[in-house]
């Protein structure tokens, strides 16, 4: 029920159906809901064009608030159920399969995505039953035509005859007989994302449901403080007291716990502060943190862009009157680099350069973070989209490149520097596997690494329950975090 095979674009919305035969009733034109219209082009931008909601949606909520009839709340509710209906995409597929007749390829995109939206009013908010479903056949009416709008009406109703939990009860197996398929169903997340989270966290029933959960929440926007160029203080008042909290364990980080935009923050705009996961501050600022033997003048970012983790490397460099190497295969993410960068008081450099045909010399760098292209799987509080994008084949087309990178990282620091691997993503081929084939290497003309692991539990600010080390683990669930991974290698030979 969890593995649908992935919705097929169509190639318009289809307006088709036209309308309905002449009756005793005068025909009613449909009204436009900007708020629903606006949710379904999201839908549609990441079904048709691969977008990813947090890149669509923001422009389009800036747009509509040209309007002066589009209010705050209304754009509170477009978020709810662009971000609603993406992460219970796989519960809510299980749901509608219940109420039709037919297999859900067999749906059109543009209705299937008229219902998920339906149902994430029934199911997922507090909108009254009338008003969801009424609101919901409007949209399809408008975007669909009056024809498939009876369609989405008569599965609508349907749907509204059971609140969620009695819907999971009915479309979900027991746990004691398919635990995967049962937390799937449950959590909305394909199965085989639950098996590769679960045989990375380990542990029973509690600690993988309360993961998934977690995945489900909408995450805090996280504000990080660039050292020398703003503090912590300076945005907490900006932000203001009532609004603001500082970081769980960056002394650089302050979450907007009540939302807000962060573009308005003067600070930001500056580029003295910058919105960063608290987890991506942390690996920064455990590989400036891990000793090096030596000089320790010249630090590389191998996988710099978009430049969260560049900036605050930047600017821990600064503070050491270290140089900063930035270097990005993307042109375009590049650029984002260099603004990240813009204004750093110490010396820095970004560059377009391909981190494994790299321009610069074996043994040139001091320090070395490579935070290596992933599946995402870390940061599926934020791109809920990416659960059902991604394919388990996915991990095989990364394995290379990530080892590559490692490789290329080793070779670039010099013999009692460090090597910061970084991912955000807890599947075990991406994180672990990746460090130990390298190290041993493992592979096709590979040849073992003289390097160590050093224990990266120490200079992660004091942050709990990281395990057993020497590499570390952050969870959304247990840290508050995307899920990231650091493991630190320093070059003995």
């Amino acid at each position: 029920m969890s593995e649908q095979p992935p919705r097929r674009p169509a190639a318009t919305s289809g307006k088709g159906g036209g309308k309905p035969a002449k009756t005793g009733k005068p025909y009613r034109r449909p009204q436009k809901d900007p708020v629903r219209m606006l949710a379904f082009e999201v839908l549609r931008a990441v079904a048709e064009r691969d977008a990813y909601a947090n890149l669509v949606l923001p422009p389009l909520l800036k747009k509509a608030r040209l309007d002066e009839s589009f209010q705050t709340r209304d754009a509170a509710l477009a978020t709810e159920l662009v971000y609603g209906t993406l992460r219970r995409q796989g519960t809510y597929d299980a749901v509608i399969k219940a109420c039709i007749d037919r297999p859900l390829r067999e749906v059109d995109p543009p209705v299937l995505d008229v219902l998920s939206l339906g149902a994430h009013q029934l199911l997922g908010t507090r909108i009254p039953t009338h008003a969801a479903v009424s609101a919901s056949v409007e949209l399809a009416r408008v975007v669909l035509g009056d024809g498939r709008a009876k369609f989405v009406n008569a599965v609508l109703r349907k749907i509204s005859a059971h609140d969620l939990e009695s819907w999971l009860e009915k479309v979900a197996p027991p746990y004691e007989d398919d635990a995967e398929e049962h937390l799937a169903v449950y959590h909305s997340h394909p199965r085989w994302v639950v098996t590769a989270l679960w045989d990375a966290l380990g542990g029973g029933r509690a600690g993988i449901e309360d993961l998934l959960e977690a995945d489900n929440e909408r995450p805090e926007v996280t504000l990080v403080a660039r050292p020398g160029r703003s503090t912590a203080q300076e945005l907490l008042e900006a932000v203001g007291e009532d609004s603001a909290l500082p970081g769980r364990w960056s002394p650089y980080a302050v979450r907007m716990a009540e939302g807000g935009e962060p573009g308005a923050l003067e600070a930001v705009r500056e580029g003295r502060a910058g919105v960063q996961d608290e987890g991506s501050q942390l690996v920064a600022m455990a590989l400036a943190a891990a000793p090096v033997e030596g000089r320790d003048a010249r630090w590389l970012d191998g996988c710099a862009g978009p430049g969260g983790k560049a900036a605050l490397l930047a600017a821990l460099a600064a503070e050491r009157g270290a140089f900063l190497l930035a270097s990005e295969k993307q042109p375009h993410r590049a650029r984002l680099v260099e603004r990240a960068l813009a204004g750093n008081p110490g010396p820095y450099q970004v560059i377009t350069a391909d981190g494994t045909r790299p321009p610069w010399l074996p043994g040139s760098f001091d320090r070395v973070l490579m935070d290596v292209p992933c599946s995402g799987l870390g940061a599926l509080r934020r791109r809920p989209e990416a659960r059902w994008r991604r394919r388990p084949e996915d991990l095989e087309n990364f394995a290379p490149l990530q080892r590559g990178l490692l490789r290329e990282a080793l070779s670039a620091v010099r013999v009692g520097g460090v090597v910061g691997y970084a991912t955000c993503s807890p599947h075990l081929a991406e994180t672990r596997v990746v460090v130990e084939d390298v190290l041993k290497g493992r592979g096709a003309g590979a040849a073992p690494v003289e390097a160590e692991l050093i224990d990266a539990r120490p200079y992660m600010q004091g942050v709990p329950a990281l395990g057993d080390g020497p590499d570390v683990q952050l969870w959304p669930h247990l840290h508050g975090t995307d899920a990231m991974y650091l493991a630190l290698i320093r070059r003995t030979g």
